[in-house]
C-alpha cells in the first residue's frame, strides 16, 4: 500500500463534489450537494435517513448517473461509469448492507474479478499470500481460506474494509462501519482509520452514531432533504447542534416517554437449546404489553435465539408457550399462524425484495387476507392497505409503486415493520430494530414500539446498543456464550451491571 504522510499543511482537496443533482420520478433526490475531502483527514455525511448521503455516494461510486454537477478526484474530473472503474481509480465503498459470496472463501471474496495469476492460470498460493499481508497491514486475524458465510457479520464487515484497503484507494468510504461491531471491534476499526488517514487516505464516514462521529472526524457535512446544510470542523460541532441541523428542529428527548405498563406472563420459554446454534437452556418470561431486551456481545446467542423461537433454526430440546398453551413454532409459517413476526438483522440479505415495490413488500406475508374467490388477489385492498400502513409510519417514498430497494435504510425498516404489523402479531422479535437508522427515525420506531406494547403486544428485541435498551426496555436478559447470565430491570440497573453479566461466559 502508498504509504503518504500528511501533514496539517498538506491536506489538500482530494475530492470535491460540486453541485451534484440527481432526480427519480417524482423526487429530487440531490439538490446541487457539494462535498469536499481532504487528503489525510476523515470526514463525515451525517443526515436523516433519506437525507440523499447514500444517493450522494452512489454518484460518486458510478452506481448511480448524476443528473447535473460534477466530480474532480485529485484535481482531475471524472466519471466513473461502474463501481469497478472507480475502484480501479483508487475510490472503493465499504456498503452498511454487504453483497458478499457467502459460500466462497475470504480470500475469493477480496480478489474477485482480478485473481492473482501465474502463467496465465489463477496462483491460490499468491491469492492467499496477499490476503494475509493486508490482514496483517490492519492486524487483523482472519482466514483467508475461511467460508465467508461461516463468519459473523462483524468479521465479514472487517473482510470488506481489507477489501477496499487492498486496492490502494485513495477515498474510502465507510457506511454505518460500526453497526455490527462491539466497542472492541469498534476500537480496532478506529485504528484501521488513523493509520488510513495517516498515510494520506481520504475517509467519508457515514454514521448516526453522534458520539463515534465527534470521536474520530476531522470535519462534519451535515445533509437534509437532499441538500448541503453546512460543513464545519468536528471541533466546532455537538451532538445537539448536529441533530438541531439534521432534523431542522430540537429533538430533546432520545427515547419516547414509557406509557406502557405489563402485565401477565404471555410467551415463556423453558430449556431452549438449539440443535446447531448457539443457545443453551435458555428460559425466559415476556408479558403482556412489555418490551424486553437481549443484551450481550457479539457471538452470544441472542439473533440464534430469536431465530429458534421463530422455527428458523433447528431445536435440540425445550419448550415454548404461549398463553399458558404449549407451542411449537417448528416452522415460520407455523410461528406467523401463532401470532409472531421476526425483524430480521440484516435488511438487505433477509428483509427486503429488493427489486419489488413497496406494496409488494408490505403485503405479502398477509396475502391470504386479500384472496378472493380461491386464487385471485385483491390488488384493492393491498393498495388501501399499503397506503394507511404508509401515512402510519410516515414512509418517505414518491409512491407505494416505489422499488423498495431505492429507499433509505430507515424507510425500508418501516416498511418491514408495515410487513409484520398487517399480520395483527401478539409477539415480535425485533433484531436490531434500529440498526443504521438516523436518531428522527429512532425516534420514531421506538414511538411505534411504545405504541405496539400499550395496545398489548410483547415485545422481545435484540440491540447492540446498550443506551437504547435502558431507554425502550422494561427487562433486559443478558446473554454470554448462548445462556442467560442474567436479568435486569432497565428502570435501575446500569451499563456497567450488563457488561459484567455479558462478560460471564467469555
Amino acid at each position: 500500500m502508498q504509504n503518504i504522510l500528511v501533514n496539517e499543511h498538506e491536506k489538500r482537496p482530494l475530492l470535491q463534489m460540486r453541485g451534484i443533482v440527481k432526480e427519480f420520478p417524482g423526487v429530487r433526490a440531490l439538490d446541487r450537494v457539494d462535498l469536499t475531502v481532504r487528503a489525510g483527514t476523515v470526514h463525515a455525511l451525517m443526515g436523516e435517513n433519506g437525507a440523499g448521503k447514500s444517493t450522494l455516494m452512489k454518484c460518486l461510486f458510478g452506481i448511480y448517473e448524476k443528473d447535473a454537477g460534477e466530480i474532480l478526484f485529485e484535481g482531475e474530473p471524472v466519471e466513473f461509469k461502474n463501481p469497478r472503474h472507480a475502484l480501479d481509480k483508487g475510490v472503493a465503498m465499504v456498503h452498511q448492507e454487504l453483497n458478499q459470496a457467502l459460500k466462497r472463501s475470504v480470500m475469493d471474496n477480496i480478489w474477485l474479478g482480478r485473481y492473482p495469476t501465474r502463467f496465465g492460470f489463477t496462483s491460490e498460493r499468491q491469492m492467499e499470500q496477499k490476503t494475509r499481508d493486508v490482514f496483517k497491514d490492519l492486524g487483523l486475524s482472519i482466514d483467508p481460506k475461511r467460508i465467508m458465510g461461516t463468519m459473523s457479520v462483524a468479521q465479514r464487515q472487517m473482510a470488506e474494509i481489507a477489501k477496499a484497503v487492498s486496492y490502494n484507494a485513495r477515498i474510502i468510504v465507510l457506511d454505518e462501519p460500526t453497526s455490527s461491531l462491539t466497542e472492541e471491534e469498534v476500537g480496532h476499526l478506529f485504528r484501521i482509520i488513523r493509520t488510513l488517514r495517516e498515510r494520506g487516505c481520504g475517509i467519508i464516514y457515514i454514521s448516526h452514531k453522534m458520539e463515534e462521529i465527534l470521536q474520530i472526524s476531522d470535519e462534519i457535512t451535515v445533509m437534509r432533504d437532499g441538500t448541503h446544510v453546512i460543513t464545519e470542523p468536528a471541533a466546532n460541532m455537538t451532538m445537539e447542534k448536529i441533530i438541531r441541523l439534521m432534523v431542522g428542529r430540537e429533538l430533546s428527548n432520545r427515547f419516547p416517554p414509557k406509557i406502557s405498563t405489563p402485565g401477565e406472563t404471555i410467551f415463556e420459554t423453558r430449556g431452549l437449546t438449539s440443535r446447531y446454534a448457539k443457545v443453551k437452556d435458555v428460559s425466559i418470561e415476556v408479558r403482556k404489553g412489555e418490551i424486553v431486551g437481549l443484551a450481550g456481545l457479539a457471538g452470544a446467542g441472542r439473533s440464534e435465539l430469536l431465530e429458534n423461537i421463530f422455527g428458523i433454526s433447528a431445536r435440540e430440546s425445550g419448550e415454548l408457550y404461549l398463553g399458558g398453551k404449549r407451542i411449537y413454532n417448528r416452522t415460520p409459517r407455523e410461528a406467523i399462524r401463532n401470532g409472531f413476526a421476526f425483524l430480521t438483522e440484516e435488511r438487505r440479505a433477509t428483509g427486503i425484495f429488493g427489486i419489488l415495490n413497496i406494496t409488494e413488500n408490505t403485503t405479502i406475508t398477509a396475502l391470504r387476507k386479500y384472496r378472493r374467490w380461491r386464487l385471485l388477489l385483491s390488488d384493492r385492498a393491498r393498495r388501501m392497505d399499503t397506503d394507511k400502513m404508509i401515512g402510519r409510519l410516515a414512509v418517505k417514498t414518491a409512491s407505494r409503486d416505489t422499488q423498495i430497494r431505492t429507499l433509505s435504510g430507515g424507510n425500508q425498516q418501516k416498511v418491514i415493520l408495515s410487513r409484520w404489523l398487517l399480520t395483527t402479531p401478539s409477539i415480535l422479535l425485533l433484531d436490531e430494530p434500529t440498526r443504521g437508522i438516523d436518531v428522527g427515525a429512532k425516534y420514531e420506531i421506538y414511538q411505534l414500539m411504545e405504541e405496539l406494547a400499550a395496545d398489548g403486544k410483547s415485545i422481545l428485541m435484540v440491540s447492540g446498543e446498550l443506551p437504547e435498551l435502558l431507554g425502550v426496555c422494561h427487562r433486559i436478559y443478558v446473554m454470554s456464550g448462548g445462556e442467560i447470565t442474567g436479568v435486569v430491570n432497565a428502570a435501575d440497573t446500569t451499563q456497567e451491571e450488563i457488561m459484567t453479566l455479558a462478560a460471564k461466559n467469555v
